[in-house]
């Protein structure tokens, strides 16, 4: 984990555009644009999964509607720093359909920012606005308290329901897309 595949790295930084380099940790996500240079990477601009708790969000921070929402985001960042495209560099990691990265690269190019993605393998829009998340709580909250307390036992400690996870997903994406930072 972490490692470089030099080879890879070398065909990117020889195209001259922007990278769209993206960490998923154990409870965080990071994704920074970079100028990749022989000196050192120059970032153009970045977000944290940190950033989207400062918009109140209480939801999981590396949830697939959350990871979406910190690709709006950082494109939303990108755009307001001049980029217009970038390709995804996410190290050794494997590029999964319908995962947390494509979801969060879905939230980039939804912001305006170009990155080549097929949207066959962005994970579906029910998954991103949370849609899934909320009626899998709302029926296991129906049939099983005790499997929903320990399930959700880390949002529910936080005051978030997470059978309201689509509403309070689709209120960040419009505060994003108003322009708060």
């Amino acid at each position: 984990m972490g490692a470089t595949d030099y080879r890879a790295r070398k065909k990117i930084i020889t195209s001259a555009v922007p990278l769209l380099a993206v960490r998923v940790s154990s409870k965080n996500v990071s994704v920074q644009f970079v100028r990749p240079k022989a000196e050192g990477d120059q970032v153009v601009s970045s977000a944290h999964s940190r950033n989207l708790k400062k918009f109140g969000w209480k939801g999981s921070s590396k949830s697939v509607p959350a990871c979406y929402l910190l690709g709006l985001l950082a494109g939303k960042r990108a755009k307001e720093a001049g980029l217009k495209n970038a390709y995804l560099y996410n190290g050794l990691s494997l590029f999964v359909k319908g995962s947390r990265v494509s979801a969060l690269v879905k939230g980039v190019k939804d912001a305006g920012v170009d990155v080549p993605m097929s949207d066959d393998v962005a994970p579906s829009q029910d998954s991103i606005s949370g849609k899934v998340t909320a009626e899998y709580a709302k029926s296991l909250l129906a049939e099983n308290k005790e499997k929903y307390s320990r399930v959700f036992s880390g949002l529910l400690k936080t005051g978030f329901k997470p059978e309201e996870y689509a509403e309070k997903a689709s209120a960040l994406k419009q505060a994003i897309l108003k322009g708060a930072k």
